[in-house]
């Protein structure tokens, strides 16, 4: 379980480099919760706006409250110091201090393959997806996705029509369930898969929430696979993403003259793997020990 204090900070917006630092002046995080207001000026790689944040959270309700809530949601949270972190995540340049957790914790730790793409996709598109999910589920990869509408959709609906496993990693609070049309989805894979967020609970799905997200989508998964997607989309990010985490990236091929493609063809000619099948995937990654059937 995160430290009361790791939860704290990630309220003020203190990101996890700030947060070593101040380890190294208090090993005992939770000792921050004991601090005179006065002593935080010691702090000197802390901004005044960053002091201020963490003296105004320390010294209100909002705290309590956000425990009270982790409580009656019977969620879990963990922070980058805690055993069940999930270690290809912390290996990223900008991992999530805290991660709040609805579901089966255990996934976090599980061979994952993230299926990402455009809101708007064409029928092939999400008719790919979800029989890519629905194979790679089957064989017991987990999937990751943003739960989005379009390939998002797709992905986690085909990982559950396998009875495998899935998570969505959201852009907003886990209280917060955004878009609104997927709250049932949403509700499937917190009884069969994960749900995963760094914001605290009832978060609003900001516009900027989402660029960052994808980082802990292909953070989570040993490689991203572009459904569909514009040349200039959040797929697009999470690949890029992928590709500085030393994660693969893999594209599926569509039609020159529809927009959706634009997006993973740009990415085949850039190097990423062009992929038809799943066996495609597996060998890439080191799963090809998984024996396909049929």
């Amino acid at each position: 379980m995160a430290k009361k204090s790791s939860i704290l900070l990630n309220l003020a917006g203190i990101g996890p480099a700030k947060v070593k630092k101040i380890i190294e002046y208090l090993p005992d995080l939770d000792n921050i919760l004991k601090l005179k207001d006065s002593n935080f000026r010691n702090f000197s790689f802390l901004g005044k706006k960053d002091i201020d944040k963490i003296i105004s959270l320390k010294n209100s309700t909002l705290l309590e409250n956000e425990l009270k809530l982790i409580e009656r949601y019977k969620l879990k949270v963990v922070d980058l110091f805690d055993s069940d972190y999930p270690y290809y995540l912390k290996e990223i340049s900008s991992p999530p201090l805290v991660l709040y957790l609805k579901g089966n914790i255990k996934l976090l730790g599980k061979e994952s393959v993230a299926i990402v793409g455009t809101r708007t996709p064409t029928n092939y598109g999400k008719e790919t997806a979800f029989n890519f999910s629905y194979k790679l589920s089957s064989l017991g990869v987990n999937i990751v996705s943003g739960l989005a509408l379009g390939i998002d959709t797709s992905a986690h609906k085909g990982a559950l029509k396998a009875g495998g496993t899935t998570t969505a990693v959201l852009g907003s609070g886990l209280n917060y369930i955004y878009p609104r049309q997927n709250k049932r989805l949403a509700e499937s894979i917190a009884k069969e898969g994960l749900l995963v967020s760094e914001y605290p609970i009832e978060a609003a799905p900001l516009a900027s929430n989402f660029p960052r997200r994808n980082r802990i989508i292909s953070g989570l998964s040993k490689g991203v696979v572009v459904a569909e997607a514009a040349q200039r989309s959040g797929a697009l990010i999470t690949a890029n993403f992928a590709v500085g985490q030393n994660r693969e990236v893999f594209a599926l091929p569509g039609d020159i003259d529809k927009f959706q493609s634009k997006g993973p063809n740009s990415l085949i000619k850039e190097g990423a793997k062009l992929v038809d099948s799943i066996e495609d995937i597996l060998e890439e990654i080191n799963l090809s020990r998984i024996k396909v059937q049929g």
